[in-house]
């Protein structure tokens, strides 16, 4: 059997810049086993599997694989895969808002000028105690006294969030990828004021089979309700990350009637099929 593929680059500010996505649409006839051998094959970020609804108020159901495990929500996946069920001639049935269906929830995703989902809610916050920060410092090769302020984003993922003095902070880290001890980091400081973007990000998450994640929707939106919530940032603005990998990701941030949308370029890149079997 094969299954329509599409893989998207999402959160790119140019060709190839993004973090691309493997997408897989009517992947409602494949099992766990195969959904999982996919990803680790593609050996991207993620890799996701379009599946029929089982929520009556969703467009379709989405599956969601890193190379290391299966993940309840990703914000670029997020983003790539409404991308691709559009292109497709998905019609949502909410004018101007396709709703996902994923182990975390409902997910609304805005289009127009650029797809942007509303940052799902933390499982996870407050700050992190002190045997955590020691852990979190020996990781990112940083004394506990590096750190501005370090608190728990997790909206799905198991993010954690560290705040460096400033973004140069954040572009120099060489962590220890050793010392991570399951440990998913997400690492931010902020550039001098009147620049094109505000933030500077990356993202580590060795447990999940990624060293270094290029551009990181799910981290971007913890990060955003944690440092806007503290009065480090106000909306809108823009982060930048992926610079480390080559890339040049620009996530935007803001906030539009009571919600915090988290958007960014969504580009095809790759149309084909796929094929499991003999």
């Amino acid at each position: 059997m094969e299954h329509p593929y599409r893989c998207v680059d999402v959160f790119g500010s140019g060709p190839l810049t993004g973090n691309p996505v493997a997408v897989v649409h009517d992947a409602d006839g494949l099992d766990e086993e195969q959904m999982a051998a996919f990803a680790r094959w593609t050996n991207l970020s993620e890799t996701t599997f379009l599946l029929a609804p089982t929520d009556p108020e969703a467009d379709y159901r989405l599956r969601i694989f890193t190379p290391g495990e299966e993940l309840p929500f990703a914000g670029h996946p997020t983003l790539g895969s409404a991308h691709a069920w559009l292109e497709a001639g998905g019609t949502p049935w909410q004018d101007g808002v396709v709703v996902q269906e994923c182990a975390a929830g409902l997910v609304r995703v805005h289009t127009g000028e650029r797809l942007a989902f509303e940052a799902p809610p933390l499982r996870r916050s407050g700050p992190v105690d002190p045997d955590d920060l020691v852990r979190i410092a020996t990781a990112l090769r940083l004394h506990v006294g590096d750190i501005v302020d370090a608190a728990w984003v997790d909206n799905g993922p198991g993010w954690v969030g560290v705040l460096l003095p400033d973004a140069a902070a954040v572009t120099a880290l060489h962590p220890d990828w050793a010392a991570f001890d399951g440990l998913d980091i997400g690492v931010a400081g902020l550039h001098p004021a009147g620049g094109d973007v505000q933030l500077e990000v990356r993202a580590f998450c060795p447990g999940l089979g990624i060293t270094e994640d290029p551009v990181t929707g799910s981290l971007q939106a913890g990060l955003a309700q944690w440092l806007a919530a503290t009065g480090r940032l106000t909306t809108p603005y823009v982060a930048a990350q992926g610079a480390a990998l080559r890339r040049r990701g620009r996530v935007h941030v803001e906030e539009r009637a009571g919600a915090l949308l988290v958007g960014g370029a969504t580009v095809t890149t790759t149309v084909g099929s796929l094929r499991l079997g003999p």
